[in-house]
């Protein structure tokens, strides 16, 4: 007679699972026995649930399925919660198997006791607990087809005990697998929308993930409207390459050019965008938002014509209501400023010939070295900075991250993740020495796991984007050093190939022999802590800051670190 853990794994297996990743634990045995028995599915053992969650949602966002993971009771699953935050806020579907203490003793604050399906409710959009086995069969299915249609995190709690339950009697429902609709706003939606442009002398179209297979509509509508394209950082591995009206990004990470191409609009086209930060936005311009969804319909600023459809179906619509004839002085102007721009930033990503290595060059020649469909992925803080920047986009690329969340320690984990949804891509993380050092355990699941995945570890012995974020406030460093090893020796020490760069001169070499080995690959770069990455709009009270803080650096005692700002920054380049 099948048991409950049975019927689990006869579901997934029809939903195409073919992978699980996680911790086991004594409340999950029925659950990993029941994996053991059947051998269909892959059990990918990670040495943190954290890190199990994130690779999991990587695993989900590169191939637009469903990936599971599953943890044992109480700190078991809870280590799940920072990585399936990511994973919803990504909106990436996972199911996340959450096994509970054993159902007699729930509520009586029992040994690991928690309540799970409270504490995943806020990073999740379907949470249930499963007391009997006669339910399970519709709240997997729930649950599944929750995370798929609503692309994002769904929980299934289950005590240990129900595990090992005669599985119920009931007849298999079809593969859960993602449906696909087309969304398209009303004709009286469109024809708005098309007054604001048509009215409009300046389009700008501001892009985000939602463009996803969307590139030559979006293209061909900025075409039309003469518009420049500012893309979001979750946009940019979808619209940045093949377009010649694509100025780069804004918002803290971004160019000036992305910026003034916002700032000087008069009419702002939104499509597939959350773009967070408000003061980015213009502040008179007209605002037209399409978005798939229509809770997020001027959330971030005030609109004056939302719609709700799917962007590459609604910009289509839009096109023949365009009107012909366009001036294209402004999409000219912003083109131009924005190819100035972009000779400005490659002409600090160059070795020039002195140790701490600039982090634009290693960024820069990862772009050069890489396969033109690898996948990238990038630590929060100066390496997401060095990959929006010079890693370029071709359509086949991707680049991965916690761009909304904001967490550590995620490029390392997801790029495991990405490798086992394809292990003959090439995959690249590009690691904060903090960020790895944070969950840098799963190195050990890397070998495990047998997953060739390439780590090229920033190693600027300090939580650098912490540090920038303090001079820009006005504030003296502090408790932001890092007293690093040698992360080469340690990946050597767990079987991994360990290569240490210091000087610029060894880094195309260091670089070319990581991504021609079979195998996992750790390069440890050595690169300089003072490189300052300015956002494209500094306000008053950024600049105030900083001339504080190299006041108050001074006044501290802390000389030296204003010396190697300049050394870096400044008199290198003049030097050249």
């Amino acid at each position: 007679m099948a048991n409950v853990a049975d019927f689990f794994i006869d579901t997934l297996k029809r939903a195409g699972i073919e992978r699980i990743w996680g911790l086991p634990g004594d409340s999950l045995n029925a659950f990993t026995d029941a994996l053991r028995r059947d051998g269909g599915i892959r059990w990918l053992h990670m040495r943190h649930e954290e890190a199990a969650a994130f690779a999991a949602g990587a695993d989900a966002e590169l191939n637009g399925s469903l990936a599971v993971v599953a943890g044992s009771c109480g700190p078991g699953n809870l280590h799940f919660i920072n990585g399936l935050f990511d994973a919803n806020r990504n909106r990436v579907p996972v199911l996340a198997i959450a096994s509970h203490i054993p159902s007699e003793e729930i509520g009586s604050g029992y040994f690991q006791e928690t309540h799970p399906q409270e504490l995943f409710r806020e990073c999740s959009v379907y949470v249930e607990l499963v007391g009997d086995p006669a339910q399970l069969p519709w709240v997997l299915e729930i649950a599944m087809r929750t995370a798929v249609e609503k692309r994002g995190v769904a929980v299934v709690v289950v005590p240990g005990d129900v595990f090992f339950a005669d599985a119920p009697d009931r007849r298999p429902t079809a593969p859960i697998v993602p449906t696909v609709s087309t969304v398209v706003p009303d004709a009286a939606g469109l024809a708005a929308a098309a007054s604001v442009l048509n009215a409009a002398k300046k389009v700008t179209i501001l892009a985000g993930a939602g463009v996803a297979g969307a590139h030559d509509e979006v293209v061909a509508l900025a075409a039309k409207l003469q518009a420049p394209v500012v893309h979001a950082l979750r946009g940019k591995e979808h619209i940045e390459w093949d377009n010649p009206y694509d100025v780069g990004m804004t918002g803290l990470l971004g160019f000036s050019s992305g910026y003034r191409a916002m700032e000087r609009c008069d009419a702002l086209l939104m499509l597939g965008t959350d773009f967070p930060y408000r003061q980015f936005y213009p502040e008179k311009a007209k605002i037209v938002q399409v978005d798939i969804r229509g809770e997020q319909l001027g959330r971030r600023t005030p609109i004056d014509v939302g719609l709700v459809g799917g962007v590459r179906e609604t910009a289509a619509a839009l096109l023949p209501l365009i009107e012909e004839g366009r001036d294209e002085g402004f999409v000219t102007d912003a083109v131009a400023g924005y190819r100035k721009t972009r000779t400005q930033l490659d002409e600090l990503a160059v070795d020039d010939g002195k140790a701490p290595i600039h982090p634009q060059y290693v960024a820069a020649l990862l772009d050069e070295l890489a396969d033109e469909d690898a996948v990238f992925t990038a630590d929060v803080g100066s390496p997401v900075i060095w990959a929006s920047r010079y890693l370029t986009m071709n359509g086949k690329r991707r680049l991965l991250g916690s761009f909304l969340h904001g967490s550590m320690a995620n490029a390392m984990p997801q790029a495991l993740g990405a490798q086992a949804a394809d292990r003959s891509r090439e995959v690249i993380a590009l690691a904060g020495d903090g960020g790895l050092a944070m969950l840098m355990g799963d190195l050990l699941s890397i070998r495990q796991n047998d997953l060739p995945v390439k780590i090229v570890v920033f190693n600027n012995a300090s939580l650098n984007f912490v540090e920038l974020e303090m001079k820009a406030a006005g504030i003296v460093n502090f408790g932001t050093g890092l007293e690093n090893p040698s992360f080469a020796a340690v990946a050597e020490s767990v079987g991994i190939t360990g290569i240490r760069v210091e000087q610029p001169g060894e880094l195309r070499g260091a670089l070319t022999r990581a991504l021609a080995t079979d195998g996992p690959v750790l390069v440890d770069v050595v690169t300089a802590r003072e490189e300052l990455s300015m956002p494209p709009s500094i306000t008053m009270a950024q600049a105030k800051g900083f001339t504080l803080w190299a006041l108050r650096t001074v006044l501290s005692g802390r000389g030296d670190e204003l010396l190697d700002l300049a050394d870096t920054n400044f008199w290198r380049r003049l030097r050249r």
